[in-house]
């Protein structure tokens, strides 16, 4: 039977914001990446996502990014291999704090926005995000863009990986991303991203719902029915 992972950022708004689908997602999907401060959250946000995320029994992820609250942690800039190594593992360890007072363990890191993009292309930052992840805890897994310089710095050092999608994002014909300026690059019509999704299982280990997105619920529901139908299995990455 194929299997899939389906994975959603989380944990995005401030804690004492109302209004969050993130619980609403968590019994659709069987991972959380969940925000660490710096692109967006806080820590009030972080134990409860963590807390929700665990009582669905989800796994869970750091998701470390810029910092760069205003932009949403979507503006590259240049950075340091050192700065990357530092600013990822500071994040690992702030989200490992709220799992482990909760009772969990941490399970996956996926780096965020433009720092997921910029490592995706340049072997230095994806190697400066391998090794916080094997430096923190080696038996994490990193999510990482199919094809991406990530998942062959993973691989080179032996730290487990897994070959991500993105349902609702226009792809180049690289394999890259279609940027955020892109008037098409992100999905909006259902049907189409369903189509998508059921290509990218054949492919890929874990598929990421975006849970800022207007209709992520729709979205994730529909996925969910989907897979179903057929005969896909949705289950978290083993360790």
């Amino acid at each position: 039977m194929v299997t899939i992972d389906l994975n959603c950022d989380m944990g995005e708004t401030p804690g004492n914001q109302p209004g969050s689908t993130d619980q609403q997602l968590l019994p659709y999907v069987t991972s959380a990446n969940i925000a660490c401060g710096f692109h967006a959250g806080d820590p009030l946000r972080m134990q409860i996502t963590v807390q929700a995320a665990l009582r669905e029994g989800v796994a869970i992820g750091a998701h470390p990014g810029l910092y760069d609250r205003r932009g949403f942690g979507r503006r590259e800039r240049p950075v340091s291999p050192s700065e990357v190594y530092q600013l990822t593992l500071y994040q690992i360890g702030a989200l490992a704090a709220f799992v482990q007072a909760a009772g969990g363990r941490l399970h996956h890191v996926k780096p965020h926005g433009a720092l997921y993009n910029m490592a995706a292309r340049d072997p230095k930052l994806a190697a400066a995000i391998v090794a916080a992840a094997i430096d923190f805890d080696p038996s994490l897994i990193l999510y990482a863009l199919a094809h991406s310089e990530m998942i062959r710095e993973a691989r080179k050092r032996g730290l487990s990986v897994a070959a991500e999608g993105f349902v609702d994002r226009a792809y180049q014909p690289d394999g890259s991303l279609l940027p955020r300026t892109h008037p098409n690059a992100v999905l909006a019509d259902i049907p189409s991203i369903v189509d998508q999704s059921l290509l990218l299982s054949k492919s890929v280990d874990t598929l990421c719902v975006h849970s800022d997105s207007t209709n992520a619920l729709a979205i994730a529901r529909s996925l969910r029915q989907a897979f179903t139908e057929n005969g896909i299995l949705v289950k978290a990455l083993s360790k």
